[in-house]
């Protein structure tokens, strides 16, 4: 599964451009100092941190993208920072847990 296929499934809405990059697993944290250690390369990221640190944290970590759960979103400086780093970055409505059980059935 590539990222620009999460459409597909019909639960996130794009916030950025989406890329062909593959999707290897599923990560999910709120503490950015975790994630920055531990997410790993390719992974969707679920979260529902939404300020400059997560897109910072996604860059360092090389993820394939960022899903805001819970219906959190991010505002229009932040979507321009996310486009400007390549950074795919969705919404939904699903629970952190209901959102990553979704991708991971998918992969």
């Amino acid at each position: 599964m590539v990222v620009k296929d999460l459409v597909n499934l019909e639960k996130f809405t794009p916030l950025c451009p989406m890329s062909d990059k593959e999707i290897t697993k599923v990560f999910c944290c709120d503490l950015l100092s975790i994630a920055m250690g531990k997410a790993p390369s390719g992974s969707a990221w679920v979260t529902v941190m939404a300020n400059i640190n997560t897109l910072a944290v996604a860059s360092l970590t090389d993820v394939a993208c960022v899903i805001l759960a819970e219906g959190v979103s991010i505002d229009d400086s932040l979507i321009e920072k996310a486009k400007e780093e390549e950074i795919a970055v969705f919404k939904t409505e699903l629970s952190i847990f209901d959102a990553a059980l979704l991708i991971n059935n998918s992969l």
